[in-house]
């Protein structure tokens, strides 16, 4: 008993400095943004109240929930099929195609967001490769709206989707591919009842990454936006920084606070994250 007792005091003594940062960088932050947003102007709930009686408010929330949904719904698409090509691929195939994936988590987001400035732009390449061919009589307005900030997000959450699912789709044995094979089953009898129902952990588990990354998105939508779709993050900058209403801004912070913690505490329940991304290993 004195043993168990001295190591769960040592136990406490390895974490206390972490837990003592955590508290003081993070916990306290958040907890003096709840305060304010109840304080600010003035005491009281006014601020909660703008989320059922300001139009801007609901716009901008209604916003953020679109561009994010169809931020995930592309994203999954396109990583799926991405994560499916990579754990069927030849081992040494495979090492070059993550090596793709992770590439462009290493460049800065701010250099990503000008880049597709310079390909969406009416002068960009997009556009003078599409009148050159003859698709369009005049240049496209792909950028500083909502298709731009769309294009942009789900060229970064890309990655995030790929390493969930491919971590699922990688714990599924070849073999059982092989006996549904055996058995006559079509290729796409076998993607659709084999492959796809034992990949869903993962499909979930990406889902939730993307979209709770995509809440709070900043650069990307104010770049390739132009400041003409605002989400919420960008939304309570300009609240914050530019028109000192620190009430607004801090209660839109905490009701995304809410959002993320919500999802999370839903999706947990429908699929195991922790197995899936290696702490439960």
């Amino acid at each position: 008993m004195a043993a168990a007792a001295q190591r769960q005091t040592g136990w406490w003594l390895l974490i206390l400095p972490a837990f003592l940062l955590m508290t003081a960088f993070y916990v306290a932050p958040i907890l003096q943004v709840l305060a304010i947003s109840f304080t600010e102007p003035q005491p009281g709930l006014q601020n909660y109240e703008r989320l059922f009686t300001s139009e801007s408010v609901q716009r901008v929330i209604g916003t953020t929930l679109r561009i994010c949904l169809i931020t995930t719904a592309l994203a999954l698409l396109l990583g799926y099929a991405l994560a499916y090509r990579i754990a069927l691929a030849e081992e040494r195939v495979r090492r070059w195609w993550i090596l793709a994936v992770l590439v462009p988590l290493w460049i800065s987001v701010l250099v990503r967001a000008f880049a597709w400035v310079t390909l969406l732009r009416r002068q960009g390449l997009v556009n003078q490769a599409l009148l050159e061919t003859g698709v369009i009589a005049e240049p496209l307005q792909l950028v500083w709206n909502e298709f731009g900030i769309v294009v942009g997000m789900v060229h970064y959450m890309v990655p995030y989707a790929v390493l969930p699912m491919l971590a699922s789709m990688r714990e599924i044995d070849p073999r059982l591919l092989a006996a549904a094979r055996g058995l006559g089953a079509s290729r796409f009898t076998v993607f659709a009842r084999v492959f796809l129902p034992l990949s869903a952990p993962g499909l979930i588990a990406a889902g939730v990454l993307v979209f709770i990354f995509s809440l709070g998105f900043y650069i990307t939508p104010a770049i390739l936006g132009g400041g003409k779709t605002l989400m919420v993050a960008e939304w309570i900058g300009l609240q914050i920084l530019d028109l000192i209403r620190w009430g607004l801004g801090t209660m839109m912070a905490t009701v995304l606070v809410v959002a993320i913690l919500t999802t999370l505490a839903i999706f947990s329940r429908a699929v195991d994250l922790r197995r899936l991304f290696g702490s439960g290993a």
